[in-house]
């Protein structure tokens, strides 16, 4: 199988200025890379790198076979604060229907087949439950759940996501690494940024991030006590 994401001897960061260097990495499609580390560490900027949004600063990297931010209708980016227009009346259905634009032809008239995803993705996250209310007037938690499918609905190859179970109860948390979990079931590689070491338990691979690489690889490899307190200045509880 080819790889879904392939970085070597990677630099990120901003301007002309690495936050990260030296991360290198393979992900085959169904394998889950969970990022952790505090804020600043340099998980988010990965993140938008490989979402293309942020160019990087050296070394090489590739998603789906070509340069990041190229293949839009096959990578689905969840942003730490999704950017939404709480000026406009937008409807959760409306914003999980934004899932489906890279797909659509020339006309950007959603088909059938369009209408079905969404409200699969709605019934996934349990946002269907209030598809029809105006997104403004949602807990943080629904709008989690309502970006969460609508990432769902592009129905990609490629998962970036940045704090998935941020606002979410352990009700919630559970259901996103169940969601997850399908995903790679159906070939999904999955990158995902967190602070939460329970969301690494089914991880293939583990980055720590501090500005730099503390540890890489298995769970149980990575999550060590000395690279822990390294990481974070305090171990954490397991």
């Amino acid at each position: 199988m080819s790889a879904r994401i392939e970085a070597t001897g990677l630099a990120v960061g901003y301007g002309h200025r690495p936050i990260v260097e030296g991360l290198n990495f393979s992900l085959q499609p169904g394998e889950l890379l969970v990022l952790i580390g505090t804020n600043g560490s340099g998980k988010s900027t990965l993140l938008k790198t490989l979402a293309g949004l942020v160019a990087a600063q050296g070394g090489s990297v590739n998603v789906l076979g070509a340069a990041p931010g190229t293949q839009h209708s096959l990578v689905g980016y969840l942003p730490q604060h999704p950017v939404s227009s709480h000026t406009l009346p937008l409807r959760v259905e409306d914003v999980v229907a934004m899932g489906r634009y890279a797909h659509l032809g020339l006309t950007k008239r959603a088909r059938a087949q369009d209408h079905r995803i969404v409200q699969e993705s709605m019934e996934r996250t349990g946002a269907i439950a209030y598809k029809s209310r105006p997104l403004r007037d949602l807990s943080g938690g629904q709008q989690q759940r309502t970006h969460l499918a609508q990432v769902l609905a592009r129905r990609a190859d490629v998962l970036l996501l940045d704090e998935p179970t941020a606002g979410l109860d352990l009700v919630g948390r559970q259901a996103v690494a169940e969601l997850v979990a399908q995903e790679r079931d159906r070939g999904v590689a999955v990158v995902m940024a967190t602070h939460e070491l329970s969301d690494a338990d089914t991880a293939d691979m583990v980055m720590l991030l501090a500005q730099r690489v503390v540890a890489q690889g298995s769970p149980a490899t990575a999550l060590t006590d000395a690279a822990l307190r390294e990481c974070f200045g305090f171990t954490q509880p397991h």
